[in-house]
């Protein structure tokens, strides 16, 4: 073996790394031609590296979900005895998984979150686009708790409470599937309750030119109307640049119709400009039906995409905008 490596160095010229693996490979197995071989597998990788690249990182929020899962059950585990004298055992806990996150907005994302100061003091309704991932509403969330110590709860697709190992997560982060009376009461205790009305079939099915998939959908306005609380509107910019979804694909829609679950593929993981705007609230007027309410709530959406978004998105642009040096207006 030193043989080997001494005859790649030897000699007035040098040899390339690869003519010298081709040799001592040659001498170890007795293949001929080796280098041939290696070759064609380095091209194959260089080929299909970028495919790899872009399926694999969605699984890093994947790792980051279960990451945090770990970090709760360790922190139970340990404050199992102080559990009976605490007022609340999550509070650690919740700013370490918010510090994770927050630390993983800022640094893939250069994340940044304007219009803070027009949520209310006290209840509201957050209503926002939904991006192929929640990643832009966790990175909102982690930055709200780090800034005010406010908790944000939200309504979730059934589909997330059956994902195995989720269950503590849900618990300590307040994730509900509804009914309307369980988000009216969540409200009428105080907190802030945040819903996409478009849901997982916006996620899934809209694209890069932003379009608005709710349908016909107004019980998140009942539930605001019910609970007295103004709504607050809210997009991230470039949110469809990070992660994009083969929802293009007829067949993938159709199967989505018929089991409602989330079948279409995600590809992305892209460290694209996040900014996160959240508007003007739209307060409670008791003489405004949920079809009104819902309309109006609709159209202040749409007015946050048109301002911040350029439409169509586009993944390159939204990559160059992470070195913009002049900070976005609110």
């Amino acid at each position: 073996m030193t043989g080997g490596n001494e005859s790649c160095t030897a000699g007035p010229t040098s040899m390339s790394y690869l003519t010298c693996l081709s040799y001592i490979l040659e001498e170890w197995t007795g293949v001929e031609n080796i280098g041939d071989y290696l070759s064609y597998a380095f091209y194959i990788l260089w080929l299909f590296f970028p495919l790899v690249v872009v399926f694999v990182l969605p699984g890093v929020m994947v790792i980051l979900f279960y990451v945090s899962i770990l970090c709760l059950h360790i922190y139970k585990r340990k404050n199992e005895i102080k559990e009976a004298y605490s007022h609340d055992v999550w509070i650690g806990a919740r700013e370490t998984v918010a510090a994770i996150w927050d630390g993983h907005g800022r640094i893939w994302h250069g994340y940044e979150l304007h219009g803070i100061e027009n949520i209310p003091q006290g209840p509201g309704l957050v209503v926002f686009y939904h991006g192929a991932t929640p990643l832009d509403f966790i990175y909102f969330i982690t930055r709200l708790y780090i800034l005010q110590k406010r908790h944000c709860n939200v309504v979730a697709d059934h589909f997330v409470f059956r994902l195995p190992g989720f269950r503590i997560l849900i618990d300590v982060f307040g994730v509900i599937h509804g009914p309307k009376e369980a988000c009216v009461r969540t409200l009428k205790k105080g907190h802030l309750l945040a819903i996409a009305p478009g849901g997982v079939r916006e996620a899934l099915f809209s694209d890069e030119m932003y379009t608005i998939l709710w349908s016909d959908r107004k019980g998140f306005a009942q539930v605001a109307i019910d609970a007295k609380v103004p709504i607050i509107p809210m997009f991230t910019q470039n949110v469809r640049e990070g992660f994009r979804t083969l929802g293009g694909i007829k067949i993938l829609r159709s199967l989505y119709e018929r089991i409602r679950l989330p079948v279409v593929p995600l590809y992305g993981g892209f460290p694209v400009k996040l900014r996160t705007f959240i508007g003007e609230p739209i307060p409670y007027e008791p003489n405004v039906t949920a079809e009104e309410l819902a309309a109006k709530t609709k159209a202040a959406v749409q007015a946050l995409i048109e301002k911040h978004q350029k439409i169509p998105g586009n993944i390159f642009r939204a990559l160059m905008e992470r070195f913009e040096t002049q900070k976005k207006e609110d």
